[in-house]
This record gives structure tokens, C-alpha cells and sequence, in this order.
């Protein structure tokens, strides 16, 4: 999506004409740079013909599938090394080969400090030094030392153990020592409520729990009561040693003390059990956004099999790679991302979403966010994260002056075009977006987006400011994460490339939502995905499996999404729409919601949204969560006046915003007919 040009005549032929001399004088040279520094991929230019290659075929040549990667036609791959089929084996063979790299990093916290807002509200804001790492030898060490530990208070293999806790080292220890003793591990996200954690750890039937001091503080330790098999807790922290207060007949420790006791020589010397491929590494819960938690029963081999499949569209993926973990590891996507690099020998850095970039709301003004101290190589990302940068650049590029403005808008635009071509723009790249890159660290080669829809505008922003491709993903957490990832030199949007070596993808007919396999120009129809990384369905939740998971004539397990897509010609897959998303109006017209919401938060105006609809209205609703300073600016503008609160109860103010997303909803071809329910 190209920005809006209107520029002075002469400023624009200056720009192409040095453009043009530079590109002149550095063809050459960069060309054959390029030929070696690029290892599998191809040369300038030919980015193109392979992003227009056939990336998968369907097995049995019918339109709806299934369909399969073209390197894993004959067969599945199910693993990345051989004789590798669990988690355990895994990370034991990454520190036999990799024992002194950095593995797990973690920033030292200097000193936290009550900041006082323009609002006068105080915020806490830290300051942080270096990362401290430990190497694959230690962290393989820490992981063996808690499982024996943990094994010395009582937690016996096959025997599920929760963990609810925040994205750090700590975690990642404890599921090594989990996936090592064979303890099934229940997965919760730490922004859980009391009743869905309690539900989790009944259901489960845990005796013991990891989790961190704050959070047991503020969430786990309310809910006690009404948890009554529980009766240890350990805690990642190393403050405080003592635990006072808690009810009787529970036990609370710090995870480096169940180390210490797993240290022991009597509790090192037992024997350990390992597990099976086919034994429950992880029961990991949903967010319970549409009800109660659900817990997804995930095998070692299902893991496995994920992490190979994403392998594969990771070029060049190796030891010197450095990932940056921020998402919550109860998510599906996190968890496989940090699997993969731990197969592979890479570092993981560990950061929050408050203390990612300089300008996080816990970094203290002046000092560095994770990303400029790590400098990671690659990043996870779910659409909401990005959406937040495009709007926060696109907002500073509002407030340059005329000459900065023109030339980012032409250097944005140019750059789109040569992309298109396969071609790189090194002179735009240094003296244009350098800056703009270096919000995340400066050397990031790679992005990957999963967990919801990547709007076009953000997609094409983030190839372009930061000077990497971004490989759009689909998976479920019944599919352990794994269906598809576009390749990296495909840069077209709003496709999600095609299956993953590990699965199949076919399309099922949805007769009422009107999308078949016999639709034109494309198949179209519910999407279900089969292989090794399917899942072995909900925990305890028999009904459910019957309704979602089926197994073929061959033993193949497979999960219908309840996703609707369609093929195109080189085997891509494209969402279209969701079937428990789709709104029909009373006009007859169907409407996806989360399709207005995504295009939506590309809007300035919008911090969140919820769109809503029924079958007996003629137009969508949105409740608004507005930007503070675009809602402000837009009010000045305008000359009204008023508090906050006023202002986003001011009829005037909701027609003008009304006018802006409504422009906004046709700019990206959604049904334009919503009414805002109110601003928050």
C-alpha cells in the first residue's frame, strides 16, 4: 500500500536522479556481495520468479486437497534430527553440541523508580543493565536439578504439574525439568482470572505448582481455598526465602532451593523415567476469551513435528542467531518459537512488552529498552504488536517537517516497487528507515506473525522500515501451532503461505456460509489440517474431540479449525473468513467481525476495538477505545473543548470520529456501515 505523494516536481527528480547515479554505481558491487552474504537465497532479481514458484500440490490433484509442501510430497517429515522424537532428547542434544553458547538470557534490574506523569499519576519505571546468560551445559544442569527436586517432593511421572508464571528464563527451566521427568505440564496465561485458573488446576488435578512471587500474590493465592489437592508451590524468584500466611497443609519453596534438593546426591542418583513420543508433554490452556479454559493435550512428538515444520521456512537458521522472548509461553506460538531455537543452538534474550523498546512504559526516559541491548535476529510477533508500531511511526512521520516528510514518503514508495521486483535499496535503507530499525535493535532478519490476521498496510510497513521480510503464519493450538508460514521471499500480503513439511491442508464444503470446493476462481471451504502435529484433543473433554478431531483410514489425526480459506494457484493458502465470526445482517449480507477489527486498528484514531453485530440489525456496532493524543489533536482541530472524560462523551466528538473510521473502513474494504456505541 503505497502513502499518499504530494510532493514538489523538482524534489522529486532530484531524488530519483540520485537514485538512479547511486543504483549505477553500486550495481555491481552489491550484486556479487549479495551472491555470497545470501547463502540459499537468490540473487537481486530473482526473488521474484521464486516468490511466483509453486510452494505446495495437492496429493491427489482435486481442488480441495489436501494439499502439501512440494519438499514433503511423498511423505510427512515428523522430525529434525533422527533418533530425536521427544523434548528431553532434544535439549540434550543441543547442549552436547552447543554446551558453552549462551542459552538463556535475562537483564539485570538496576534500580525501579515512581515516575510522575503530565496526569500526575505515578508510574514505575526501571532501569536495566546487561543481560546475564546461562549456557546450554547450565541451563540443561538447572532443568535437571529442579525435575530430580521436584521429584523429591513428591511429583511422580505422568502425574500433570501446572505452571503459572510470566515469560522468562525460569519458565523455560522448569518445562525442560518437566518435559525431562515425564510430569504432563499444564500451561496457564498469567492474565488469568481466579475462577479459569481454579477450574485449570482442579481439572488437571495438580499437587504442585510453579509460578512467580507476584503472581502469587496478587492471583494464585485468593484462590487457594478452592484448590484443595494442591500442596506445593514453588516459586521462580529468590526472594523472599520464607512464606508466611499460607494455609495449612501447603507447602511453599523457591525454585533454587528445590534445585539445592534436587542436587542432592541421594535425589541426583535416582533413576529418571523418560518419556515416550507419544506420551503428553504440555496441556496447555486457552485464554478462555469464549468461555472456560480449555486445555489442549500437546504430545512430544506433536512438538517435535511443529518446530520442524517451522525449521524449514527459517532460512539459515543457526547458533548465531538471537531471539528475543516477550509473548506469553502459555501461547502455543511463543513456546514453539523458543523450542526452535533451543533445536538449533540460538540464544533466547527474554523481555516483556514493557520493557521492549526504548519507549516501553516501564523504561525509564533516557535508558535502553531489551531490544537496542539484545539485538535480536528474530522476533515473534502477534499483529496487535505491530499494528502498535506502524501507528506510532506513522504518527511521528505526521509530526516531521515538509522536507523529511517528502523524502520518507518517497523513499517508503520506492522501496515498495523495487521489493516487488526482488530488488534491495541499501541507499534508502541507510539513510532513511537505519533510524526506524533500530527501535527493535537494528539487526532483526527476521519476523514472524501468527495468532491473528497481519492487515496488509502493517505487513508492507514492516518489510519496508525494517528491512526484513516478515513470514505471515497459521496455526492453532490444537495443530501445536503448525499449518503454514510464507516464505520469506514472498512478499504478497494476506496470504499465509503454504503447508509446513509436517502437515496437510484440505478444504472442507460449508454449504451454509455458501463456500465450496467447486468455487471459482478458487477452491474454498473449511479449513482441517492433519499430520504428526495435531494434536490429541481437549483434556477431559470427550464431546468436544468427537465434534473437532477425526482420524482417517490411514491413522492420521486431523482438526477441522472452523477457519474458512481458499487455495490460489501456487499452492498458498489464503483466510477468508471464520465460521463462529461470521455476522449475517438482516439484509442477508454476511460480515466478519475480526476482519473490521483488523482493518480498524490500522486506523491512528483507535487504540482497540470490538466490533459487534446481529441478525437484526442492518449495520455493525464498535465500542472504541480511542488514541488519547490522536483524540485530542482531532478535538483542537475542530476547536472543542473539555476534559478527557468529556470529551469521549461528547456527541460532536462521536460524529467526528465516526466520519474518520468510516473513511477508514472503506480505505480498507470492509462493510462501512457501523455505528460506534460509544468511545472508552
Amino acid at each position: 500500500m503505497k502513502l499518499k505523494e504530494d510532493l514538489n516536481p523538482m524534489l522529486l527528480i532530484f531524488f530519483h536522479l540520485t537514485i538512479w547515479i547511486y543504483t549505477i554505481i553500486t550495481f555491481l558491487p552489491s550484486y556479487f556481495i549479495s551472491w555470497v552474504s545470501r547463502g540459499d537465497r537468490p540473487p537481486y532479481g530473482l526473488e521474484e520468479e521464486r516468490a511466483k514458484k509453486v510452494k505446495a500440490l495437492s496429493v491427489l490433484g482435486n481442488p480441495e486437497g489436501p494439499y502439501r509442501a512440494v519438499g514433503a510430497i511423498k511423505r510427512l517429515v515428523p522430525s529434525l534430527y533422527p533418533g530425536v522424537d521427544t523434548l528431553d532428547k532434544m535439549f540434550e542434544y543441543a547442549a552436547t553440541r552447543f554446551p558453552y553458547r549462551d542459552c538463556l538470557g535475562t537483564r539485570e534490574v538496576i534500580s525501579e523508580e515512581d515516575e510522575q506523569q503530565s496526569n500526575g499519576k505515578m508510574f514505575k519505571k526501571v532501569v536495566l543493565g546487561e543481560y546475564h546468560w546461562l549456557s546450554y551445559e547450565e541451563a540443561l544442569t538447572a532443568a535437571s536439578q529442579l525435575g530430580s527436586g521436584l521429584g523429591s517432593l513428591g511429583q511422580r511421572p505422568k502425574s500433570n504439574i501446572a505452571i503459572f508464571c510470566e515469560t522468562r528464563a525460569e519458565w523455560i527451566i522448569a518445562a525442560q525439568a518437566c518435559f525431562m521427568y515425564n510430569f504432563p505440564l499444564a500451561t496457564f496465561y498469567s492474565t488469568l482470572g481466579g475462577p479459569a485458573i481454579a477450574h485449570g488446576l482442579n481439572e488437571t488435578q495438580v499437587t504442585h505448582i510453579i509460578t512467580s512471587r507476584e503472581l502469587l500474590e496478587t492471583r494464585l493465592k485468593a484462590i487457594l481455598i478452592k484448590v484443595p489437592r494442591l500442596q506445593h508451590i514453588i516459586v521462580v524468584d529468590n526472594t523472599p526465602t520464607s512464606w508466611p500466611g499460607f494455609p495449612r497443609g501447603i507447602s511453599v519453596r523457591n525454585m533454587a532451593a528445590v534445585q539445592k534438593l534436587g542436587a542432592r546426591p541421594e535425589n541426583a542418583a535416582c533413576e529418571r523415567k523418560q518419556p515416550m513420543a507419544s506420551d503428553i508433554a504440555v496441556i496447555m490452556y486457552t485464554s478462555g476469551s469464549t468461555g472456560i479454559p480449555k486445555g489442549v493435550m500437546i504430545s512430544h512428538s506433536n512438538l517435535i513435528a511443529s518446530i520442524t515444520g517451522m525449521a524449514e521456512r527459517i532460512p539459515n537458521l543457526c547458533e548465531k542467531d538471537t531471539y528475543i522472548g516477550y509473548l506469553p509461553l502459555a501461547h502455543v506460538l511463543e513456546l514453539s518459537a523458543e523450542l526452535l531455537c533451543i533445536s538449533h543452538g540460538c540464544r533466547i534474550g527474554y523481555s516483556s512488552p514493557q520493557t521492549l523498546a526504548d519507549q516501553s512504559t516501564k523504561i525509564k526516559k533516557g535508558s535502553k529498552g531489551d531490544a537496542s541491548v539484545l539485538q535480536p535476529t528474530l522476533m515473534a510477533a502477534v499483529p496487535e504488536i505491530m499494528d502498535r508500531i506502524y501507528k506510532n511511526v506513522m504518527t511521528k512521520v505526521e509530526e516531521m517537517n515538509y522536507v523529511q516528510q517528502t523524502l520518507f514518503i518517497l523513499a517508503y514508495n520506492y522501496k515498495l516497487e523495487r521489493l516487488a521486483k526482488g530488488y534491495s535499496t541499501p541507499l534508502c535503507d541507510k539513510l532513511v528507515f537505519r533510524k526506524i530499525r533500530t527501535l527493535l535493535g537494528g539487526r532483526t532478519r527476521v519476523f514472524i506473525s501468527g495468532g491473528a490476521p497481519l492487515s496488509a498496510a502493517t505487513q508492507r510497513f514492516m518489510n519496508v522500515c525494517f528491512c526484513c521480510p516478515v513470514g505471515q503464519g497459521y496455526g492453532l493450538t490444537e495443530t501445536c501451532g503448525a499449518g503454514t508460514i510464507s516464505e520469506l521471499w514472498d512478499y504478497s500480503t494476506g496470504r499465509v503461505g503454504g503447508p509446513l513439511v509436517c502437515c496437510e491442508i484440505k478444504l472442507k464444503d460449508w454449504v451454509e456460509g455458501g463456500y465450496r470446493k467447486t468455487d471459482k476462481p478458487h477452491p474454498r471451504g473449511e479449513i482441517v489440517i492433519g499430520g504428526p502435529n495435531v494434536t490429541m484433543g481437549y483434556y477431559k473433554n470427550e464431546a468436544k474431540n468427537q465434534e473437532d478431531f477425526f482420524v482417517d483410514e490411514n491413522g492420521q489425526r486431523w482438526f477441522c479449525t472452523g477457519d474458512i480459506g481458499e487455495f490460489h494457484e501456487d499452492g498458498c493458502l489464503k483466510i477468508i473468513d471464520r465460521k463462529k465470526d461470521l455476522v449475517k445482517l438482516q439484509a442477508g449480507e454476511y460480515v466478519s467481525l475480526g476482519k473490521v477489527e483488523a482493518v480498524m486498528k490500522n486506523c491512528p484514531l483507535i487504540d482497540n476495538i470490538c466490533a459487534y453485530a446481529n441478525s437484526d440489525e442492518t449495520y455493525v456496532i464498535g465500542f472504541v477505545v480511542p488514541n488519547q493524543k490522536q483524540l485530542l489533536a482531532l478535538a483542537d482541530q475542530y476547536s472543542i473543548q473539555g476534559s478527557w472524560e468529556m470529551l469521549c462523551s461528547s456527541k460532536a466528538v462521536e460524529e467526528l470520529v465516526l466520519k474518520v473510521i468510516t473513511e477508514a473502513a472503506l480505505a480498507g474494504s470492509i462493510f462501512p456501515c457501523c455505528s460506534p456505541a460509544g468511545a472508552l
